[in-house]
């Protein structure tokens, strides 16, 4: 007899992988950390496979683990498309929305409550990463809308901002300048060096961190300048220094699935919308 591999254990499985943690996953699959422990425990024992490894408390996929998620991945999108088409709009899908750190602290108090209120009784899945992450998810249809920046002639472009450098004038005045920066893959983070080198200035990176909050943390601590949008800390706090050279344009763009149903639709018009207003 052919093993039969229950969707919502392959969605925890999925939700674990994606977040990183048990306590992550249990909160976006909506079960206790025990009960998503017995769920992966009941796939190994299905596929007959170990699919974790732990180190520490961080949970490695094993060979077989990472061979299963593809498949896992591709099963639960045929089987939510299927559920979809059958019920003819009625299924009330998670709308999947991903964004980058930026927009993070704005769109999810502002254009997710807004969409909630809207549409009650479809759920939501928000994904903050950055933009090169997210496009992956959107190629793969593990996202319906994107969030984030590139170039400013980018068709997708909703909205052009400026870069503008932040930090502590002070440290503009020394022989090499310091620089706090996101990890690559960042825009501004190219920008940045980009633009100091051009200028013949030299500088070196003093804090590299993946996490925007921590990046407004080190820049408010004197620990290094760096370039974003207002978004960062707004128009005041922009750092206007002689020594420093201009900075490019950056797009805000918005990238959409091309099977969104109605809720996503929505979701999308009025993310437009918020990204156009900031």
């Amino acid at each position: 007899m052919p093993v039969n591999l229950p969707t919502n254990l392959l969605r925890s499985f999925v939700a674990i992988v994606d977040t990183g943690s048990m306590l992550n996953a249990s909160e976006q699959v909506f079960v206790t950390q025990s009960a998503l422990s017995l769920q992966i425990k009941r796939l190994e024992e299905l596929v007959q496979q170990t699919l974790f490894l732990r180190e520490g408390r961080r949970l490695t996929l094993t060979s077989a683990g990472d061979v299963l998620l593809d498949y896992a991945r591709r099963v639960l999108n045929l089987h939510d498309e299927a559920v979809a088409a059958v019920s003819a709009g009625r299924f009330a899908g998670p709308a999947r929305i991903g964004m980058v750190q930026d927009f993070a602290d704005t769109l999810l108090t502002g254009l997710l409550s807004r969409f909630a209120e809207l549409h009650p009784d479809a759920q939501i899945y928000a994904r903050v990463a950055g933009t090169a992450e997210l496009q992956t998810l959107l190629d793969r249809r593990e996202l319906d809308i994107l969030l984030g920046f590139a170039a400013p002639n980018d068709p997708n472009a909703v909205t052009v901002a400026p870069m503008s450098w932040y930090g502590e004038a002070a440290l503009v005045e020394r022989e090499v300048i310091p620089l706090a920066v996101l990890e690559e893959p960042c825009r501004f983070r190219e920008a940045a060096i980009r633009a100091l080198e051009d200028a013949g200035l030299q500088w070196r990176i003093t804090v590299e961190t993946p996490n925007l909050a921590t990046l407004k943390a080190a820049v408010g601590a004197g620990l290094g300048i760096t370039c974003r949008t207002h978004l960062f800390l707004g128009d005041d706090a922009i750092l206007d220094h002689d020594r420093l050279p201009s900075l490019p344009r950056v797009a805000a763009i918005l990238r959409a699935g091309d099977r969104l149903d109605k809720a996503a639709s929505r979701l999308a018009e009025l993310a437009r919308e918020t990204v156009q207003a900031l």
